[in-house]
């Protein structure tokens, strides 16, 4: 591999499965001056590619009457979609500093995409909170007052003080039970530090982040179908025209 790798126009043309790869065998190396930079502009495009995708499900999902609400028996209404605000690079600043290193991707996500929230009902397929609909919240913007960020950053002061050395996990969502509004495990999250370019998700199995956001965009923001026969078409019209990451 040549010290300055064209990642991001092999991603543009299309070899995006070969350009993770190698970001990936990389591992935190990666840092390393003459790549970090290239590495991050495909990072940015995957979570400008990202954004753009969740615009279009949320808007989908509205035009076909999709009320998006929380987690709760009184399915409180909730705003589906936030991008990020001012204090994201901050609170990005405030984690590095107290955690480590932040993956390259989950530091795009928090810079370009914002946080959002796909649970609640559909009026063809009314089982749609059963499929784990995309949630992924790091700021906390789409409810200012909701204190995401305080939990969080509760929780690694708590494991300063401590002395804790072991990974932490970063929230960014319910598990699928908990989106149903039903008693289930732990959230699914992001393992830090970690000074790699692709973060490392945990959901009901462990893989990289962009996998599961691929998962994720391939089912229409949904990628648990829980075979309602109603929700095929849905799905199918949910995800034409989804960008690739």
């Amino acid at each position: 591999m040549s010290a300055r790798p064209d990642w991001l126009n092999r991603y543009l043309a299309g070899e995006r499965e070969q350009v993770w790869h190698e970001l990936r065998q990389l591992g935190d190396r990666v840092r390393t001056p003459g790549l970090a930079e290239e590495a991050q502009a495909v990072c940015d495009e995957m979570a400008h590619r990202a954004r753009g995708n969740i615009e279009m499900i949320v808007g989908r999902l509205d035009e076909q009457g999709h009320r998006f609400h929380e987690n709760n028996d009184d399915q409180t209404p909730v705003e589906p979609y936030a991008p990020p605000g001012p204090g994201a690079e901050s609170y990005l600043q405030w984690l590095e500093e107290r955690l480590g290193s932040l993956p390259m991707t989950l530091s795009s996500w928090m810079r370009i995409v914002g946080d959002v929230w796909l649970v609640g009902t559909h009026p063809r397929w009314q089982s749609s909170a059963d499929a784990d609909p995309l949630v992924f919240e790091v700021e906390g913007t789409r409810k200012p007052a909701g204190g995401i960020r305080e939990h969080v950053e509760q929780k690694v002061e708590d494991r300063r003080a401590d002395g804790r050395r072991t990974p932490f996990l970063l929230p960014v969502a319910p598990d699928h039970f908990h989106k149903a509004n039903v008693s289930g495990g732990g959230p699914y999250g992001i393992v830090l530090p970690d000074g790699c370019a692709d973060a490392h998700f945990v959901g009901e199995i462990g893989m990289p982040l962009v996998g599961y956001l691929t998962l994720v965009f391939q089912n229409g923001g949904f990628p648990r179908p829980t075979g309602d026969d109603a929700q095929w078409d849905v799905l199918y019209r949910l995800g034409q025209g989804l960008e690739p990451l």
